[in-house]
């Protein structure tokens, strides 16, 4: 049998009398199956699923793509390249690669009803790496981003205290190198010896971390951090484990109270002395900044970091949309709303960082920091400064981590739907869901063990640089890219989504997904391989041969399969080698049902033979068509 077959197996369709068959969908047609087990009582196949609202949707995305990325890493990116003037080129690879890669995702998760792996599949089977490809990034992404959680998770623990432990240097893990910056001690600043540390570097590295020095040292598990990961890790489990019934009642409180918090920080860094100048280092122009090719890069790179695209979470989160949701405003709305929370997000950051500056008598450059740095170093140490620290050190830790949560497990739900679209024969029964998805957690809980141990940081980073750099990034959007704009077709899917919407996306979208975006992408892709240089560690280490080596692994480990599945694809498909191709550059072809496709009038195609999935039903009953094709 070919690979063009990539839809799930009929399980029950197929094993029915053709009048059974359309009884059963006509049933499914009159909203009468709220839980879907009334049409797979015989077989005891469970329903896909669909969203209870748009709303659903709308914060589920907007959980996924609004994370830590939109707090820590774009204000000071903007400040670093020549403030406002960062909009110039984040605007145009926002316009050029961002909207039109999400639409691109989001619709094809919404017509196909299929998640990451399935989808591409279908669409393009020669292909189908791209799903493979984007699923093991999201593995590794699930190791590593969680303990930023746990880090979070452990400071909002020491909060809680009468004095907040790194405010001050009467800590037991505290050296004698530790020095307090009071108030406005500008004299004082030239007179601190070269080697003093600060309490909350202290408390980082010393309590939170017990950081060794250097990667060959990795030392035992910390048990404190050990505890507050495998905490995270269950939040996750129970925030997945029924899919989207519950993850689409969660993302209410997740994609929702992180806004919350960061009004009130807004409206508190604003109302601190030294605010104003915080703001003016974040917006001030500085317009030969827009000269130096890293400023371009670093847009680019924010782009993909921030809009989730090319990680297959955004194919599967459409997968349950209803097929006749206009998932073209949808983008729209929700890539606004995204850039907006960034830009939002460096006025409450950049307040702080403003006031902490006049309070030491600095420069904001000494004290301006992205990453980890900003979240667990410049804004304690800023916090520690206010009146009440308990309770902004707790709004701000609580921030941290519902927009750390939600990006998480719509991550894990994106994976956990790839599966299921895959093998719904296996997987979709009893409790099997539950049992895989409690399997992955804890695979990826031991894995990620590794990163809260002493050298664990260093780990950390090399997961981060590697297994979902830029560059990988940039060559999955470039394999979509002439996926969609050269071999299915640039005027095929605007028909899909004037199918499913009622409307034709601008013509400017063809253009991107064609030409425009693949360009924009390769000469990024490439300008980051020119200027690679080795991975720099923590306290100016930098990543030895081997650690590089195991970072490439990584790397290779999710992109090499689109090569690996177009070997195989072409290796497997009967034929010639020109049909083969041919084949494999068309989408897979159904048989089943074809008196159950109702084709909108606007929508008939002119391209070559049947093409089922142009004709998709515009009624509910898409979940149970979608689940039961071959």
């Amino acid at each position: 049998m070919g690979v063009c077959v990539s839809l799930p197996e009929q399980v029950i369709i197929d094993k029915m009398p053709p009048e059974q068959g359309d009884a059963l969908l006509d049933k499914f047609d009159q909203g009468s199956l709220p839980n879907g087990k009334e049409a797979t009582k015989e077989e005891g196949l469970h329903a896909r699923g669909q969203w209870a609202s748009k709303a659903e949707f709308l914060l589920a995305v907007a959980g996924q793509i609004i994370g830590l990325g939109n707090v820590w890493r774009f204000p000071y990116l903007c400040y670093k390249n020549g403030g406002g003037v960062f909009f110039v080129p984040y605007l145009l690879f926002l316009v050029l690669c961002g909207i039109p890669l999400f639409l691109m995702e989001t619709s094809l998760g919404q017509f196909t009803s299929l998640g990451g792996v399935s989808a591409w599949r279908t669409i393009c089977p020669l292909f189908g790496g791209l799903g493979y490809a984007s699923q093991v990034m999201i593995l590794h992404a699930c190791v590593y981003y969680i303990v930023i959680l746990a880090w979070a998770l452990f400071y909002l623990s020491y909060s809680f205290q009468a004095e907040l432990p790194w405010s001050h240097c009467n800590n037991t893990w505290n050296t004698d190198s530790c020095v307090l910056f009071n108030h406005n001690q500008t004299g004082n600043v030239s007179s601190v010896p070269e080697n003093a540390t600060s309490p909350v570097m202290e408390f980082w590295e010393r309590e939170v971390l017990r950081l060794s020095s250097n990667l060959d040292e990795l030392g035992p598990i910390s048990y404190k951090l050990a505890l507050c990961l495998a905490v995270v890790w269950l939040v996750c489990y129970f925030c997945v484990w029924k899919g989207v019934k519950s993850t689409g009642k969660v993302v209410y409180l997740t994609a929702t109270f992180p806004y919350v918090m960061l009004f009130v920080l807004l409206v508190r860094g604003a109302t601190l002395p030294g605010a104003t100048q915080g703001i003016i280092y974040y917006l001030k122009p500085n317009h030969t900044r827009l000269a130096d090719p890293q400023v371009w890069m670093d847009a680019g790179t924010q782009i993909f970091f921030s809009y989730g695209i090319c990680l297959g979470s955004l194919t599967a989160l459409g997968s349950y949309n209803k097929y006749n949701n206009d998932c073209y405003k949808d983008s729209f709305v929700l890539c606004l709303l995204n850039s907006f929370t960034s830009f939002l997000a460096g006025f409450a950051i950049f307040s702080v960082l403003g006031f902490m500056a006049e309070e030491q008598g600095v420069d904001i450059s000494t004290v301006a920091q992205s990453g980890p740095g900003l979240a667990f170093i410049a804004y304690p140490r800023a916090v520690a400064m206010m009146p009440v620290p308990q309770l902004w050190a707790v709004c701000f830790f609580l921030m941290i981590i519902m927009l750390g949560l939600d990006t998480q497990f719509v991550s894990l739900e994106a994976l956990m739907t790839s599966v299921s679209d895959l093998y719904p024969h296996l997987i979709r029964r009893g409790h099997r869901r539950e049992l895989l998805l409690l399997f992955v957690c804890i695979v990826c809980f031991l894995l990620g063990l590794v990163m809260v141990t002493p050298g664990g940081l260093y780990v950390f980073q090399i997961y981060d640089h590697f297994s979902c750099s830029g560059a990988s990034l940039l060559l999955l959007a470039i394999c979509q890219s002439v996926a969609i704009g050269w071999i299915y077709g640039t005027d095929r899917f605007s028909a899909n989504i004037r199918d499913m919407t009622g409307y034709s996306p601008l013509p400017v979208f063809k253009l991107c997904w064609k030409y425009l975006t693949p360009a924009v992408c390769t000469a990024t892709f490439l300008f980051s391989v020119l200027q690679w240089s080795p991975l720099k560690l923590g306290k100016g280490l930098v990543a030895p041969t081997w650690a590089t080596t195991l970072g490439w692994l990584l790397t290779l480990s999710s992109v090499s399969l689109i090569p690996i599945w177009a070997i195989y694809a072409m290796a497997t498909t009967p034929g010639t080698l020109p049909q083969r191709f041919k084949r494999l550059c068309s989408p897979a072809k159904t048989s089943s049902l074809p008196s159950r496709h109702f084709p909108n009038n606007n929508s008939a195609l002119p391209y070559g033979p049947a093409m089922p999935l142009t004709e998709k039903p515009k009624q509910p009953i898409n979940d149970i068509v979608q689940d039961h094709m071959t």
